[in-house]
């Protein structure tokens, strides 16, 4: 096996070859990529994404979201599921923005905010743990910071870079030490897409795998087919 910076060199640089490099570029800005994700949690794209666009028909301007009832902000996010936690929880992280900045609803100060900085700031927002944080800062910052969601983390276990048993959170630290800054967006970008179309949660398509011969899984694969 590789040692884990090396591999993840050698995953990007093979994934690189199969699908180009992904260019990084800005998904939303801030503040509506932080309300996004919190809308994204435990639900589906196209749900949390309806979510989204009947919020900003509805309230137009943040502002509007954070001084509306609960019940308002409830029924124009129903359709991403779990409405009356996330409308709670999305006003809170408005107010706590409001607060922090005497008023204003917004959080492009991060913009001037060193990584750490931004990331702490974030984490201290009510409904917001790593993986959001880490996605704000990766799509919207353009900041080297991993998010690493259900795909990022099977394939990167699969691959050997950690056990499975360590978990989400600890998988962002474990990778953010071994990937290369210069090589995170386009880790994770390819490793969603390794995830979706050939590292599959079943039925992995190993036979289809450019990194099936630096995989730490393939041999456990290859037994579990046999065993048939």
């Amino acid at each position: 096996m590789l040692p884990p910076s090396e591999l993840a060199r050698e995953v990007v640089r093979r994934l690189d070859a199969e699908h180009g490099r992904p260019t990084w570029h800005q998904r939303m800005p801030p503040l509506e990529e932080l309300i996004a994700c919190i809308l994204s949690q435990h639900t589906s794209d196209a749900n949390s994404h309806r979510a989204y666009q009947r919020l900003r028909e509805r309230f137009p301007k943040w502002e509007m979201v954070l001084q509306a009832p609960t019940s308002e902000v409830e029924e124009a996010i129903r359709p991403g599921g779990l409405a009356n936690s996330k409308a709670p929880r999305i006003q809170a992280a408005l107010r706590a923005i409001a607060e922090h900045t005497g008023g204003e609803v917004s959080i492009d100060f991060l913009y001037a905010m060193d990584t750490e900085s931004a990331r702490r700031y974030l984490l201290s927002l009510p409904g917001v743990g790593p993986k959001t944080a880490a996605i704000v800062l990766c799509f919207s910052l353009g900041r080297p910071v991993i998010p690493v969601d259900t795909h990022v983390f099977r394939v990167s276990w699969r691959l050997g870079f950690f056990d499975r048993k360590v978990g989400e959170a600890r998988a962002h630290d474990l990778l953010q030490q071994v990937v290369p800054e210069e090589d995170i967006y386009a880790f994770h970008v390819h490793l969603i897409r390794h995830g979706r179309t050939v590292c599959k949660a079943q039925r992995p398509r190993c036979e289809q795998c450019v990194l099936a011969d630096i995989c730490a899984y393939r041999p456990l694969a290859k037994v579990s087919t046999s065993a048939r």
